[in-house]
């Protein structure tokens, strides 16, 4: 049986990421990043298709008793007790530089004397590739102590003092622990035609990793009454970022089910201009400027020459050929086929994204993040006005919208509301600038006239409520945004009679789905309001928007009933995926999601009263 998504815990170093189970197997992990190719895909197959577990070899150990993040930390504790006793594994990736990415496993004796066991069966190129695994000696002694696989341009370097041994296309290594002792195992990636990597030095990178952490998290503003949740996603959101670049991918994974055996798997190991920009606005809240700072250079370098076919998403370094394709030999997570990578809702076209990526430039500059070597003294000011340009002559035509849909495209009001964001903020740039431009006037009468047609052709006066698209009588979780970028203020009727038909509509045992997916004569596309087949969990951050939405009309003890009970979906470790099966009672989706920690860090600060 599969392990279950929420058994999962993250480790990463910022540049890529790998998922551990709480039986000891990672099961998942891209080298040298997030979207490389994986080294470990069992989590969307079997053991044969890579994993490395690491476990008391006692007939019958299964899952830990107890693990934990050390501290504020994305350092992994995990502890087993068998019948010799208590042991403790310590997983961890150290942030690099330079150096190669190292997967650190550090095995401790607490009680009694435990027999573990390694077993590394490295599948490069997604499980489908057995790599050339040897022993080497490189220290002159005669003994081989390093143990090398290689296949084409990838190797894979495992060191350790006890002795390894081969069998079934695996490298095993067993040893015993006492109270106090310490066996080391590092895993490290180069380059196959590079000459070796160093050998890790395990208890100085552990040292240097918990250091870099506690550190980092020192920086958090927030002293509310979530203070571990906020935390705990905060460090999920850096462990999602590549550090070289400031890019922040949406998910690790990639073709995690929204349903369990369903067709709707995606790679989400990208860069979403939405998903970023609303990361941008909770690092600032929180006192993560650098990190803000980082990501607006990333945009403007991915921008660059072509703001006017601005992508929904790219890659980690800005890259734009993101081109869908199938790994027909991956089985999928419980049998949720096709696996995916790439991802062609990339070349869509979604005007939301020019609202956000607007907002999060003039939320950059109320901030006074200061000028990098990419924005400059007017770099982000004449992308900015090349987006509403742009948006000018476009924000009329119908598009697919926040979600996505791979059906016919429609005139979706919360692609219309945020193009009304989008010329809200550049007049308040304007403004602000004292400028006296005829453009300023044209502007400002555009953002009238979008806020007039919205309220006209996407208002469904007999119900109170704003619908999804103009002509539409269905509801989508989106227009819970509608207050919170300042369409409307959260006292006007409007926005209390949408938050009423979203909880009448769209909810399933208190939670939000995005839009109804059952058949109906103005779904258009197919099967679903999507043009997909089959249906999806209910969406954690369109939960977290309802809970911020109580809050601003007034409802706070609502507001917060449904956040506590949002805070129980997370993992034993404080991880969320992107969605919940109501059914099953388990997490679906790609894990661990940043569209669902962020709002999270939102709803915490509207609720706690600091502001959002």
């Amino acid at each position: 049986m599969a392990t279950l998504i929420e058994d999962y815990a993250l480790i990463g170093d910022m540049q890529t990421a790998a998922l551990v189970a709480r039986d000891g197997s990672v099961d998942w992990l891209c080298l040298p990043r997030f979207d490389s190719p994986a080294v470990f895909a069992g989590l969307l197959g079997g053991g044969e298709h890579g994993c490395w577990r690491l476990a008391p070899a006692a007939v019958g150990a299964g899952a830990a008793a107890r693990r934990r993040y050390r501290g504020d930390s994305l350092v992994l504790e995990t502890e087993w007790d068998t019948p010799e006793g208590t042991v403790r594994v310590l997983d961890l990736m150290p942030p690099r530089q330079d150096a190669a990415p190292v997967l650190v496993r550090i095995v401790e004796g607490v009680r009694g004397r435990v027999t573990m066991r390694s077993a590394l069966r490295p599948r490069f190129g997604y499980g489908r590739v057995v790599p050339w695994v040897r022993r080497v000696d490189q220290d002159g002694t005669g003994t081989p102590r390093r143990t090398v696989a290689v296949a084409g341009p990838d190797s894979l370097w495992l060191d350790t003092d006890a002795e390894t041994y081969g069998g079934d296309l695996t490298t095993c290594t067993d040893f015993t622990v006492a109270p106090g002792q310490r066996v080391a195992l590092t895993l490290s990636w180069q380059p196959s035609h590079r000459p070796a990597p160093p050998r890790p030095d395990a208890a100085r990178l552990l040292a240097g990793t918990e250091r870099f952490w506690a550190e980092w998290t020192s920086r958090c503003r927030y002293t509310g009454p979530w203070r571990q949740a906020v935390t705990r996603s905060l460090i999920t959101l850096k462990a999602l970022t590549y550090a070289p670049t400031g890019g922040i991918v949406a998910a690790p994974t990639t073709s995690l089910p929204e349903e369990i055996g369903g067709v709707r798997n995606w790679d989400y190991r990208y860069t979403w201009l939405r998903d970023a920009a609303m990361t941008l606005g909770a690092l600032l809240r929180t006192g993560y400027r650098e990190e803000a700072r980082e990501w607006r250079e990333w945009l403007l370098r991915a921008v660059a020459g072509d703001a006017q076919n601005l992508q929904i998403m790219y890659g980690v370094a800005g890259e734009r050929e993101l081109a869908e394709s199938e790994l027909p030999w991956l089985p999928g997570y419980e049998g949720s086929r096709p696996v995916r990578i790439g991802n062609g809702a990339a070349a869509q076209l979604q005007l939301d994204v020019y609202g956000e990526v607007v907002d999060a430039l003039w939320l950059a500059r109320t901030a006074r993040l200061a000028p990098g070597p990419e924005a400059g003294d007017d770099g982000t000011h004449i992308l900015q006005m090349k987006l509403m340009n742009h948006l000018e002559s476009h924000w009329r035509d119908p598009d697919e919208g926040i979600w996505e849909v791979r059906g016919p495209r429609r005139h979706f009001t919360h692609s219309k509301v945020m193009a009304w964001v989008a010329a809200d903020r550049t007049v308040r740039r304007l403004t602000a600038l004292g400028s006296s431009a005829p453009v300023l006037a044209r502007w400002r009468a555009l953002r009238d006239e979008i806020h007039q047609e919205v309220c006209a052709k996407g208002y469904d006066a007999d119900r109170n409520t704003f619908t999804r698209s103009y002509g539409s009588r269905e509801l989508d979780a989106s227009l819970l945004l509608i207050p919170q970028v300042g369409f409307l203020p959260p006292g006007d009727p409007r926005v209390a009679g949408t938050v009423e038909a979203v909880r009448r509509e769209l909810c399933e045992d208190g939670f939000v789905r995005r839009y109804p997916l059952a058949d109906g004569p103005d779904r258009g596309g197919g099967a679903s309001g999507d043009g997909l087949p089959g249906g999806e969990g209910v969406f954690l951050a369109c939960s977290f928007w309802l809970a911020h939405d109580l809050a601003l009309i007034g409802r706070r003890a609502e507001g917060r009933r449904l956040f506590e009970r949002l805070l129980e979906l997370r993992n034993d470790v404080g991880l969320l995926a992107e969605e919940w099966d109501t059914r099953r009672g388990r997490l679906v989706g790609n894990f661990p999601q940043a569209f669902s920690h962020v709002p999270l860090i939102d709803a915490a600060l509207r609720l706690g009263g600091d502001g959002a």
